[in-house]
């Protein structure tokens, strides 16, 4: 359960305080971790030692002591020295150990808790009484951020997450693939969605990572009891698929932004594909060349507004009036009236989802 190199750096640590050489070995007289340089396992020593009753043995001029899990033993540490004061240092080094293998199987068992909780693996009533085991408030308020790296994470990736909300902080971190970060957030009484936002920014600019421009952060609704933590967490997955349809620029969005585009993202296909036959008559927007979709896009940016459109395309208003009929004419949609420009708008949208769906096919 524990990194050999978590091991490792336990037992540098322990040698910088005591001057005094550590070899942590497994049952079967594996090292695991050492400081020694030269250190030589006798297989029938670590055997012979396994076997008995003692808790720590006299071996050959090393200290032998036994690290135990729930009564079950774990670890063979072997301490060099026959004194006194390396029995003492060996039993304190022992007791850290075993410590640090309660510490670790807490954090795997509240890490198992919140992956079934947000995969809606757990009933209601194991929710509460899993909870109230493990020491986790039920009632505090929370939003689950899925933080969506481009290549495969990996240990020091979701390590420099945790880092950067700190050790003893409420909040969970996990993941249940290789490409999501999942942080469950406990926020104050007077935290609300901007400070949210800012936080997620915050990730983004602080976080150690080798392509921190490939990172996207998402994050469902604030809900207030441990049971709606899954539903916060389906809601940020959906940002993060939404996000990457209709808001690629953005790199943090929010679940309570997608707006129009949650509701697109739901349609089956068979109805996006009806409905874009209806709109453009068989044609699709595709077929428009680049100024028009440019004018477009523009035009949609300044709400409709004609003068303020042409003035940012440097062009003359004649000009955009003339390229608004023309579409006019081929579309039958006059994006001068809010009812057709709505119409076009939500048409763009659903070419644009059934177009990212079609990457997914392949």
């Amino acid at each position: 359960m524990i990194s050999n190199q978590v091991l490792q750096n336990t037992l540098e640590g322990l040698k910088d305080i005591s001057r005094t050489e550590f070899c942590l070995i497994d049952t079967d007289g594996k090292v695991l971790a050492s400081t020694f340089a030269d250190f030589a396992v006798e297989v029938a020593d670590i055997q012979a030692f396994v076997g008995s009753q003692a808790d720590s043995q006299l071996v050959r001029g090393y200290q032998y002591f036994k690290v135990n899990d729930d009564y079950q033993l774990e670890y063979i540490l072997v301490v060099y020295g026959d004194d006194e004061d390396t029995y003492m240092v060996g039993k304190l080094a022992a007791f850290q150990i075993q410590n640090l293998i309660i510490a670790y199987k807490e954090r795997f068992d509240k890490d198992s808790f919140i992956k079934n909780l947000l995969l809606d693996n757990l009933l209601l009533v194991d929710i509460y009484n899993r909870a109230k085991k493990l020491h986790i408030d039920a009632d505090a308020r929370r939003v689950v951020m899925i933080m969506e790296l481009q290549q495969e994470r990996d240990l020091n990736s979701i390590e420099s997450v945790r880092n950067f909300f700190g050790g003893k902080s409420k909040n969970f971190i996990t993941a249940v693939d290789e490409r999501n970060i999942i942080i469950v957030k406990e926020l104050e009484p007077e935290e609300g969605y901007k400070d949210v936002d800012e936080l997620a920014g915050e990730m983004l600019e602080n976080l150690d990572m080798d392509q921190p421009e490939d990172i996207h952060i998402a994050y469902g609704t604030i809900v207030s009891e441990l049971k709606e933590v899954s539903r916060s967490y389906k809601e940020a997955r959906m940002a993060l698929d939404v996000g990457k349809i209709f808001f690629g620029e953005k790199r943090v969005i929010a679940y309570s932004s997608l707006g129009i585009g949650r509701l697109i993202y739901q349609l089956p296909i068979p109805l996006c594909k009806m409905f874009i036959k209806e709109i453009f008559d068989g044609k699709s927007p595709d077929d428009f060349d680049e100024e028009t979709l440019t004018t477009i896009d523009k035009f949609f940016d300044n709400s409709l507004n004609v003068s303020e459109t042409s003035r940012q395309l440097y062009i003359h208003r004649n000009t955009l009036v003339y390229r608004l009929d023309k579409l006019q004419k081929s579309t039958g949609l006059d994006l001068r009236v809010f009812e057709d420009a709505i119409t076009f708008k939500i048409a763009l949208m659903v070419v644009r989802y059934m177009k990212y769906m079609e990457t997914l096919e392949y």
